[in-house]
């Protein structure tokens, strides 16, 4: 637990507290993260203005509060320090006590929600499929002619505008290249007007000193970069360009402008040997956070399995090379490593629970619970273009198949690392088995486990095919 002593803890850089009306109660938005707090937490949040003291902290609570504990206190500041949300000294903000947003409560707002499913938190915006990259393990569909007819600057903002009413507290934009939207500094001050927190997720290639500048007036809060390698000739071959001189020049616009920094990074056999010479590079260009994610196979991605999946040595020495990179640099720098689930023998809690946090809208107006779910048989897909995001969420067939844990067979319904998994990812299992509502094969105790242990013992490389567009 981290110490408070002699510090005045403030909100951390790219932390924001936020009034959210749809709850009636306060959250901290941050990259990649949502924190719901209630009312007594929410206040002791505001007291941290970077000039008060743990001591200062309790006596302006208790003023409020009878009976106020320094050490109920210390412990929740402690954990919201651990979690890099509060720093020494305040450099983030801290909104009204209720702001008055562009929310309509009606009948997705605070007192219209009926039925048992909990609202969602955040909303990955697959603006366009368009990209400058080729990257083999892009997670883009590999077939884009149904993602063309992309929906329009109106169409998005009643999106965001439906997100928001339904609980939506972060958008990620995304793609694609996001950048090739003309309207993005548009999309984003209109998520920003509604109170959302906007990250924005880009290869920077389309950046320039203007871009920027027009996001940044417009309430873009973080940033996320891509970067294929440390070294020029390894990236540009996995981009299929000359690009990585214009990823750094465009990180390099990025650490000026001030904004929040995360470098993203995905490993996979031809690069996992460099991790600690890639995370130098992404200190060096001034990252606050540093994305270090193994290839997930899915689109692209899944297409050129077997010319990315790492070896059991590989892997191994990626563990170390993370280890000693968060033993070098995490103490400034946010260190996120994210295992290769193939070879772990454990599920990733895929979108933290289907159809429970996080929902994404395709360049279409595909409505899904996660990125890959369009391709489930027998679940019709919805679309916004035809339904309020509410009714979807809440009712439809693709939203409800696998919510919860009724859905588990065994050994997922008897394991108790069911909430925690929740089952693995169904389009993974779909993948390999042929059955969505499977144990995830990359559980060890899942039946069909014996078709990851193939897929990881492998045999030839074939060449990675690029990603096309299509």
């Amino acid at each position: 637990m981290t110490s408070l002593t002699n510090r005045r803890p403030g909100l951390a850089r790219g932390v924001r507290l936020e009034w959210d009306p749809v709850r009636a109660g306060h959250a901290l938005l941050y990259p990649e993260g949502v924190l719901l707090l209630d009312p007594v937490a929410a206040d002791v949040v505001r007291a941290c203005d970077g000039r008060r003291d743990l001591a200062g902290i309790v006596e302006l609570l208790a003023r409020e509060y009878a009976g106020v504990d320094a050490g109920d206190v210390e412990r929740l500041l402690a954990d919201l320090s651990d979690r890099r949300l509060l720093t020494d000294g305040r450099t983030g903000s801290a909104g009204p006590a209720e702001r008055s947003g562009e929310v309509q409560a009606g009948a997705a707002g605070a007192t219209g929600w009926p039925g048992e499913h909990p609202r969602p938190t955040g909303l990955l915006a697959e603006l366009t499929y368009r990209c400058p990259l080729q990257c083999a393990y892009c997670s883009n569909p590999v077939e884009l002619a149904a993602y063309r007819d992309e929906l329009g600057t109106a169409q998005w903002c009643d999106v965001l505008d439906q997100a928001r009413a339904a609980g939506v507290l972060q958008v990620h934009l995304s793609g694609g290249e996001p950048l090739l939207r003309r309207d993005l500094p548009e999309l984003v001050g209109h998520a920003s007007r509604l109170g959302m927190y906007t990250n924005l997720v880009t290869s920077g290639i389309p950046l320039d000193a203007d871009r920027l500048a027009a996001l940044l007036a417009a309430g873009l809060d973080h940033l996320q970069l891509s970067v294929q390698d440390a070294r020029r000739a390894e990236a540009d071959r996995v981009a299929g360009g000359r690009f990585h001189d214009r990823k750094l020049a465009a990180a390099g616009l990025i650490r000026a402008s001030g904004i929040p920094l995360t470098v993203n990074v995905v490993l996979h056999a031809g690069n996992v040997a460099r991790l600690e010479e890639i995370a130098e590079l992404a200190v060096a260009l001034g990252a606050d956070r540093l994305e270090l994610a193994h290839t997930q196979f899915y689109g692209w991605g899944l297409r050129n399995r077997a010319a990315l999946m790492p070896t059991r040595a590989q892997v191994d020495a990626a563990a170390e090379a993370a280890a000693e990179v968060h033993r070098r640099h995490g103490e400034r720098v946010e260190i996120v490593y994210v295992r290769p689930d193939y070879h772990t023998g454990t599920p990733k809690p895929c979108m933290q629970g289907w159809g429970a946090r996080q929902l994404v809208v395709t360049p279409n107006g595909d409505a899904l619970p996660c990125l890959a779910a369009g391709q489930l048989p027998g679940l019709e897909v919805p679309s916004v273009r035809t339904a309020p995001l509410a009714a979807i969420w809440r009712d439809s067939a693709m939203f409800n198949a696998f919510r919860g844990t009724a859905w588990m067979p065994e050994p997922c319904r008897g394991c108790a690392l069911r909430d925690i998994d929740f089952g693995g990812c169904r389009c993974q299992a779909f993948q390999l088995t042929g059955d969505a509502s499977a144990t995830d094969p990359a559980c060890r105790w899942s039946p069909h486990h014996d078709t990851v242990v193939a897929a990881i013992a492998g045999g030839s490389r074939p060449a990675p095919i690029p990603r096309r567009a299509r």
